[in-house]
This record gives structure tokens, C-alpha cells and sequence, in this order.
């Protein structure tokens, strides 16, 4: 009986003795030298770069190939689909478990301590863009596969490994992706945190529109802010024309009165009636608004107390009176509640206008992230009640997702919980967020680790880090989980 069942006695043994901790540090030093050199890619998204053979621009080309050309080393099969994406496959199967990360990142913006593309290890964590989202991760899962390659178990299933390009912009990526090759069955994306997001709000951005004229003696020649709709800005800077130098000097003393009294720091300087203001504020994640100090809102409640007219004037008192730390939309009016998927919430991430420009070039650019009972037409409809008395017109980005839920009791869920239980000795439980991960991607997909419950989010934010022994826990558990879901 044994040697008829040979094969199982194997799986048998393999799944009650593997230490799958023991195998991630057995090549942790290997792991961490892959990683460091991935995140010497810039892979920001830059658009005046594009061409036929860089989608994206060439970072994010060049970040997709390197992680490709691991999977070519390493002897697993590897496609490159005209580099928008890619995918590294292990083992047969009539159903295909998905793995989806990402090699693009946000741009780095400003306020680090070290070069964002020269990674640097310090306290026991790894320094640098894109280390926990989501080049770190992606190369955990990665490892999880290759770990289970090398010591040859045994799958039914296929195991894919998605790699994208264009997830921190318009996932441009998948569509083209979906379009050459087939979905897999069920998945996850290493892309959020532990113990899992089986639930993501819709996602929609919406912009405020304005004309450029100008009509008092204080005139905006230009006010810029943020640097993706997905991102809390940082920084924000003003040029302005005030009447007189008495009242450039009135201004700088305002201002400075302004900064002492509020979350943020800057500067302001005046050459007679010419004056220029450079706000900081505090970066994040668009998902978490209110954990950021937004920079473009804040130099939009100071410059709201001066006589602007025009659309300048309806700019920036739309940006003070409705949008300034509106996380939830309450003063827009569209604030809304589900008991399962939380609230409705708001990042105003890009502001832009300039004197005698367009409504194209005069705009904050809003990013929702809602749960289920919000459509995005009366999302659009109620903003437009709001503010079009104040000047603005409202327009819808082309990119919209619905809310995404995976229930409890799939067996995917309840596999990949019992993993993070079994790895952890913590209870399981389902998260529902903001954030828009590849997870959604799939009607059965959800988003899996790699940060654990209680870590410092540094995300879209300068020196973003993530932990090593939290990056060598998740490789152990993705491998763990891989093989239960794929034997």
C-alpha cells in the first residue's frame, strides 16, 4: 500500500515537516540582494518618456524585466507580454492560483533622509521607494515560489505570478494584460497587510474645475500641489501679485503667524509687489487622508483671508471651505456610512491653477474611495449641488471601480487565515479598506500581508521602510500558503 501511495506519503510527510521558516533563512541574505538591487530601479510612471517599447516610460519597463529576468535564472517559466506586464509560472494544473504584485512606485517626492533608490538597511529595516509598496512584498511571494520549486513538491494547480507595471497610476497594465492572456481562478496580492483584505472600496476620482481669470488686486499667478491623485501632497507653492509692498510685508508676517499656528512649516518671500509661498505639509497614502498633513489645502485656508476675485477667488475658497481636511466629505455632502465597508473617504491629491488658463489646467483633482450604497453618479451629482453655486464644474476621471468583497467562507479566505494563524498563534479576521490593490482583480481575490497587524505605514511617504523580519515572516507564510492552496 505504501508504494502505491507512495506520492501521497510524500505530500504527507513534506506538508507536516517543512519548516518553512527555516528554508526563507537558508536564503534571506539571497533574497535580501535580489531586493536591494530591484529597488535601485527608478520605476516612477513618467509619461514624457513613453514609447512603443516603454508603456509607462522606461522605469517601470526596466523594473518589470529585472524582476522577469529572476524568474528566467531561477528556471521557472517566464513570458513578457510587451512589457506592460508579465507573469512567471510554476507547475501544471487545470486551475491557476494568481499571484499579482507590482513593480511601479510613486514618485519618491521630497523629505528623505537618503536616496530613495539607493536602499539602505538601518534598525533592521530596508529604507527606500517602493520597499513596502511593493517591490519588498512581491519579492517575498517570489521566494515563496521559489522555495517551493526547489525542494520539488508536488501542485495540481499552476502557480502564476502576475507582474505589474501601472498599479500606483491608471492599471493600464492589466487591462492590456487581460486582454493577451487568460485570468487565473482565484488569488491573492501580496500588496496590503495581515491577516488579509478580502474587501476593497470603490475608487473614483473626481475634479473641481476652474477658469483662470483673476479680478481684484490680489491676483494668483500660479498654484501648484501634488504629485498623484492617490497621495496626500507634501508640498504646495503659490506665486501671487499683492497691491503694494506694505501688503507683501502684512502677508509674510500673516503667514508666519499662520505656520505657528498650524500642523505645517514653509516659507514666503517678497520682492516688492511679487510674491512667492512654499508650504510643507505632511505626505501620504490617498487611502488614509486624514493621516497626512495636506499641504495644497493648507496654503489654500491661508491665502482664502486675502481679496481675491475671479476664478482665483472661487479656487481657492472651494479648496479652503469644502475640500480643506474634508476626509469623509461632509462638507461636500456626500459623507455615507456602510456597516460593513466603513466610510466614504476623500484625498484631494493634485491642485493646479494658472492665471488665464483653461478649466483643463485649473483643477483639484479628488480621489474617493467608497463603500457599497454610493453610486458615482450622485457621487458626481451631490458635489456639483455643492459647489457649482461657488464656480466650479465637476468631471469624472475614466478610471472607475466598484466595491470588491470576497465572503469569509470562501476557501480561499479561510486558507489564507489559517496559514497567518498557524504562522502567528494570532486570531484571523476579515479587513475591509480603502486601499485599491490587484486582489480585485479577480472575482475570487483578495489582498494577503505583508505587513502585520500594528506596523508603522510609511506607504507612498518619504523614507518608506519595510521591517526584515517582517519581509522573511511573510516569504514563510506566502510559501506556506501557496503550497496548501496549489498541492
Amino acid at each position: 500500500w505504501y508504494h502505491e501511495h507512495e506520492d501521497l506519503n510524500k505530500w504527507r510527510i513534506n506538508f507536516m515537516t517543512i519548516d518553512w521558516q527555516k528554508e526563507v533563512e537558508a536564503r534571506k541574505e539571497d533574497l535580501l540582494e535580489d531586493l536591494k538591487n530591484l529597488l535601485r530601479v527608478n520605476s516612477e510612471r513618467d509619461d514624457s518618456k513613453v514609447t512603443p517599447d516603454a508603456p509607462f516610460g522606461p522605469g517601470p519597463r526596466d523594473a518589470l524585466k529585472h524582476m522577469l529576468a529572476y524568474g528566467e535564472r531561477d528556471g521557472f517559466k517566464v513570458k513578457n507580454v510587451d512589457n506592460y506586464a508579465g507573469h512567471i509560472d510554476l507547475g501544471e494544473g487545470d486551475e491557476t492560483l494568481g499571484i499579482f504584485g507590482h513593480m511601479d512606485v510613486v514618485p519618491a517626492g521630497d523629505g528623505w533622509d537618503t536616496d530613495p533608490y539607493e536602499p539602505v538597511i538601518k534598525d533592521g529595516k530596508i529604507f527606500a521607494r517602493g520597499s513596502s509598496d511593493d517591490k519588498g512584498p512581491s519579492m517575498a511571494a517570489y521566494y515563496a515560489m521559489k522555495i517551493i520549486k526547489e525542494l520539488d513538491l508536488k501542485l495540481s494547480k499552476k502557480v502564476r505570478f502576475v507582474v505589474g507595471s501601472d498599479e500606483e497610476s491608471g492599471w493600464g497594465d492589466m487591462a492590456y494584460y487581460f486582454e493577451h492572456e487568460e485570468e487565473p481562478d482565484f488569488g491573492f496580492s501580496p500588496d496590503a497587510e495581515f491577516p488579509i483584505i478580502n474587501g476593497e472600496k470603490g475608487n473614483v476620482s473626481l475634479a473641481l474645475r476652474f477658469k483662470g481669470d483673476n479680478a481684484g488686486d490680489y491676483v494668483l499667478k500660479s498654484f501648484v500641489s501634488g504629485l498623484r491623485e492617490n497621495m496626500v501632497p507634501g508640498t504646495a507653492t503659490a506665486a501671487l501679485q499683492v497691491p503694494s509692498a506694505d501688503a507683501a510685508i502684512a502677508m509674510e508676517e500673516a503667514f508666519y503667524q499662520f505656520i505657528e499656528a498650524n500642523p505645517v512649516s514653509g516659507t514666503i518671500e517678497a520682492d516688492n509687489t511679487y510674491v512667492k509661498i512654499e508650504l510643507v505639509g505632511k505626505g501620504a497614502h490617498g487611502a488614509s487622508p486624514q493621516s497626512g498633513i495636506n499641504a495644497g489645502s493648507f496654503l489654500a485656508l491661508f491665502l482664502d483671508n486675502y481679496e481675491f476675485l475671479g476664478s482665483a477667488k472661487q479656487f481657492i475658497h472651494v479648496a479652503a471651505a469644502y475640500v480643506h481636511e474634508d476626509f469623509y466629505g461632509e462638507k461636500l455632502g456626500v459623507a455615507y456610512e456602510d456597516e460593513k465597508m466603513g466610510k466614504l473617504t476623500m484625498n484631494a491629491g493634485l491642485f493646479a491653477f494658472e492665471e488665464n488658463g483653461t478649466e483643463e489646467a485649473n483643477f483639484i483633482n479628488m480621489n474617493f474611495r467608497f463603500p457599497k450604497g454610493v453610486t458615482v453618479d450622485g457621487l458626481q451629482s451631490d458635489i456639483e449641488q455643492t459647489v457649482g453655486q461657488e464656480g466650479a464644474t465637476v468631471t469624472r476621471g475614466a478610471r472607475v471601480m466598484e466595491p470588491h468583497y470576497v465572503p469569509m467562507d470562501d476557501p480561499l479566505v479561510a486558507t489564507l487565515l489559517q496559514v497567518y494563524e498557524d504562522h502567528t498563534g494570532e486570531k484571523g479576521y476579515e479587513q475591509i479598506i480603502g486601499g485599491g490593490t490587484y486582489g480585485r482583480l479577480l472575482k475570487r481575490g483578495v489582498a494577503y500581508g505583508a505587513m502585520f497587524p500594528g506596523y508603522t505605514d510609511t506607504m507612498h511617504q518619504a523614507n518608506e521602510f519595510m521591517s526584515l523580519d517582517d519581509l522573511f515572516r511573510a516569504t514563510a507564510i506566502y510559501a506556506d500558503a501557496i503550497y496548501r492552496l496549489a498541492k
